[in-house]
């Protein structure tokens, strides 16, 4: 099985590089394990017996309505933990999403009742923990005002600035849908809007955007 030493943890994780004891206490108590890129680490209602600290790689979590359509919630990376991970083994609830990876993922894996020991012990595991949760729950507003408020058209046309890398989006329709909480179809029918007032160029899994 693979090993994380002290350095490359603190590397991943720079919050907890002025208290070594704190990195190889985390490092014994956890264990390693790699997951390939679209595994079900969580389904809503499971019950986390560990919280998972991401070496690498990236992981989704998301919601998913009565009529099966998706939105996403938030995107976890290297460097960073699931607070609704945190939340439902601090509350003893069962998990209230879904998580799957996006990428291939290496996690390390810290049994609940060590998290919580670490969490009551150290100033650190406490200020990791909050900080990530202020940064989802400022992330989560704004989804809801978004949703709630924002014209489809803007929020789609934002995110493609957002996700794209020299002006190009490699993705498909239905992954835009899933992480916008809106449908494939309607996804479709504006990025066609959007090619046909030449905003944009579309072809298979690929939007180009169009510079003016």
């Amino acid at each position: 099985m693979k090993t994380i030493s002290n350095n490359e943890f603190i590397e991943i994780f720079p919050a907890f590089r002025n208290n070594p004891g704190l990195v190889t206490e985390i490092l014994s108590v956890s264990h390693y394990k790699a997951f390939p890129k679209d595994m079900q680490i969580y389904s809503e209602g499971d019950f986390c017996s560990a919280i998972a600290l991401i070496i690498s790689g990236e992981i989704r979590v998301f919601k998913i309505g009565e009529s099966g359509r998706e939105i996403t919630l938030y995107e976890i990376e290297s460097g960073e933990t699931c607070i609704l991970n945190a939340s439902c083994i601090l509350s003893n609830m069962s998990y209230p999403a879904h998580a799957v990876t996006i990428l291939d993922a290496e996690l390390l894996l810290v049994p609940a009742q060590e998290f919580r020991k670490l969490l009551s012990r150290y100033e650190e595991m406490r200020g990791f923990i909050f900080t990530l949760l202020s940064q989802r729950l400022t992330s989560v507003m704004t989804l809801v005002e978004e949703v709630a408020f924002g014209r489809m058209d803007l929020r789609l046309f934002e995110y493609i600035e957002e996700k794209s890398e020299a002006g190009k989006l490699n993705s498909t329709h239905q992954k835009i849908a899933d992480d916008l909480g809106t449908s494939r179809e309607v996804v479709s029918r504006l990025l066609k809007d959007f090619e046909r007032h030449g905003k944009i160029i579309l072809s298979r899994n690929l939007i180009q955007i169009v510079k003016k």
